[in-house]
């Protein structure tokens, strides 16, 4: 059983006069423990699949499945609460609270899960060690290097054991050799049976996963594994 299946999936926005279709009749199934690259321009449609595919934005038309849930059924509060459970993301900014230590940032989505403090604070601890941070817990974002805060960022989406990774544009503001232990860490949670979907603009980088995923003004035009 495929852990993401979309059939047909489709995303349109009013722009004034005019309907813009940002995702155009996507259809495509990823298996657990993949390595998936999508690229493709600016503007061709990968992070409004991002959005679909992570449960934030609902499409017009089409079908998603995500772990056998029908993800167009759920309400808005069965959605969070899925992605909370199910789903990691991570960003190209980070998005870290600047004001909150890297264990503080990775415990925060497990506090909210209804974790107890005491084991959301291990449980990041260990998080925060298995991605080389070990001697970092307690350091704020600003004291962090690009490479490490992206992964606090790593550790935050995986804290909580999800299924589904998805990142997107995780290296573009990393350097070669930050990038290549970013990528690095993903392939070792693909060997656990994590799946990750990266959005990336880097063809060299989209090489190193397992399947290609290719868009063009909002379609599906190749899908080919490497």
């Amino acid at each position: 059983m495929s852990l993401i299946y979309a059939e047909q999936l489709t995303k349109k926005y009013d722009d004034g006069d005019t309907v813009v279709t940002a995702l155009d009749r996507a259809t495509l199934s990823i298996t657990s423990g993949e390595f998936i690259a999508v690229t493709g321009r600016s503007g061709s449609g990968k992070s409004t699949l991002f959005h679909q595919l992570g449960l934030i934005d609902t499409p017009t038309s089409g079908s998603l499945a995500v772990l056998g849930t029908n993800a167009l059924a759920l309400t808005e509060r069965q959605k969070t609460a899925f992605r909370l459970k199910h789903i990691g993301y991570i960003f190209q900014d980070y998005a870290l609270i600047p004001t909150l230590t890297a264990i503080e940032n990775v415990a925060l989505p497990l506090l909210m899960a209804g974790m107890s403090k005491h084991r959301a604070y291990a449980q990041a601890a260990q998080t925060l060690e298995t991605v080389g941070l070990a001697e970092r817990l307690k350091h704020l974002p600003s004291q962090l290097s690009g490479g490490q805060q992206q992964r606090v960022s790593i550790a935050r989406a995986v804290s909580h054991a999800p299924a589904l990774i998805l990142a997107d544009e995780p290296t573009a503001n990393l350097d070669h050799e930050s990038s290549l232990s970013i990528l690095a860490i993903f392939r070792r949670l693909t060997e656990q049976g994590i799946t990750v979907v990266m959005i990336t603009h880097e063809n060299e980088y989209a090489k190193l996963t397992d399947r290609v995923i290719t868009l063009f003004d909002g379609a599906v035009t190749e899908d080919v594994k490497n």
